[in-house]
């Protein structure tokens, strides 16, 4: 019995003694300052992998609106400054016209009147000065009175200024003083193109009278044309002078134009957005509004 005993306790100890698990040693990471190293099994386990330090570009789409427009200088407004009617013109919208090219006929009596008046003073001032001549030459040998040679003078300068002033209307609607005569008058007069560029406005028809501070015709020269866009505050960031953009029209969204942000134009406030200005071809027509 005692050896029956004495046996199931050896077999206890011995299955306790199998149960025991051995402890593996377990990873530590290395800590050092601020440095942390972890071995080559840690960085398999967490799946962090290294390599060497290069540039990447990280680019996004910013879409802004905008319009093609011009500078001032580029726009003109065509007016007749004495007025008149309207009697004949071909122009239309997005017509294209060349410097000196005739685009109107005007028609009023007052040009009449206007040439009436110069051939009048220039008649006047031939008697004039004949005659201040003539007083000159007898007040030199005292035979007139100083009096009488100054009226004369007063006249002759007074006459001389009156044919100037007339010459400069003359020119002011296109007609040559030089060429007018009582043979030649005319009661037409044409207005001609002082740019080459496009139309864009025409605000009369044949046969309306318009005033002088009436806008007859608008023209636009393309040649430095640009495109106006509108970014918000938050978006500035993200360009930069020469950047490269691509743009488009609302008429033609397949066609894409690369345009550069102008350098030379400043970006300016304007509520809460800033308006950048880029650069475009002549090729595009000046009242497009463009997308980009």
């Amino acid at each position: 019995m005692n050896k029956l005993i004495s046996l199931l306790t050896i077999l206890m100890i011995l299955s306790s003694c199998g149960s025991e698990k051995k402890e593996e040693p377990k990873d530590t990471v290395q800590v050092s300052g601020n440095t942390a190293t972890l071995t080559d099994a840690q960085l398999k386990n967490a799946g962090i992998e290294t390599g060497k330090l290069n540039e990447q570009t990280i680019s996004s789409v910013l879409k802004v609106n905008g319009k093609i427009d011009v500078p001032p200088q580029n726009m003109v407004s065509i007016s007749v400054p004495l007025g008149g009617y309207l009697k004949s013109t071909r122009l239309l919208p997005g017509m294209h016209v060349k410097k000196g090219e005739a685009i109107a006929v005007m028609e009023d009596q007052q040009y009449i009147q206007l040439q009436q008046d110069y051939l009048t003073a220039k008649a006047n001032f031939s008697y004039n000065e004949s005659e201040y001549n003539r007083q000159k030459e007898l007040n030199q040998s005292k035979a007139t009175s100083d009096k009488v040679f100054e009226q004369t003078k007063a006249a002759y300068l007074s006459q001389n200024v009156l044919i100037k002033s007339l010459e400069q209307k003359l020119q002011l609607i296109n007609l040559n003083p030089a060429r007018i005569t009582a043979n030649n008058i005319s009661r037409t007069i044409s207005i001609y193109s002082p740019i080459n560029g496009y139309v864009s406005g025409v605000n009369v028809n044949i046969g309306k009278f318009v005033n002088p501070s009436e806008v007859l015709f608008e023209l636009v020269d393309p040649t430095d044309i640009h495109l106006a866009l509108n970014v918000f505050e938050k978006d500035v960031a993200k360009l930069a002078i020469g950047q490269k953009l691509v743009a488009y029209t609302n008429n033609e969204p397949d066609k894409n134009i690369i345009v550069p942000l102008c350098s030379s134009v400043k970006t300016y406030l304007m509520k809460e957005t800033l308006k950048f200005i880029a650069t475009l071809s002549s090729m595009i027509k000046p009242y497009c509004r463009v997308c980009s």
